[in-house]
């Protein structure tokens, strides 16, 4: 495993999103939200750093996502601890990759007709996520 750059004081850490876009949203509509968001990954330049069953993936997504924006705690339940850092180590994921995995987000965000009254706080939030 190769080593990676930890800043002083861990990871940057940003505001969490508001728990109202999952009360607007539900869970139905955050895992549309993340099908949505996988579908645009797997005909995407990045698609090779997904394996597996991207529905299954997605919905492994959604769960964390779920958990994120105040609903149950299912990623955990199901996965145990996010540790999302830990979790993509092995992959190369460079600046471009990110960029592809923000555009394929803030297309499935069109897609599912996000709140438009949250969309800018939480895109600030995957920016911050994603760094």
């Amino acid at each position: 495993m190769s080593e990676f750059y930890v800043p002083p004081g861990g990871p940057p850490q940003g505001a969490p999103p508001s728990r109202e876009i999952f009360a607007r949203l539900g869970e139905a509509g955050v895992r549309a939200l993340l099908q949505a968001h996988y579908r645009k990954l797997s005909a995407s330049e990045v698609s090779h750093l997904f394996t597996g069953d991207m529905v299954e993936v997605a919905d492994r997504s959604a769960d964390f996502f779920i958990q994120v924006l105040g609903g149950p705690p299912l990623y955990s339940q199901k996965h145990g601890p996010p540790r999302m850092r830990a979790r993509h180590i092995p992959f190369p994921i460079d600046g471009k990759a990110r960029d592809v995995w923000l555009s394929c987000f803030r297309a499935a965000l069109d897609e599912v007709e996000f709140p438009p009254e949250f969309r800018a706080e939480f895109e600030k939030f995957l920016e911050e996520f994603s760094a």
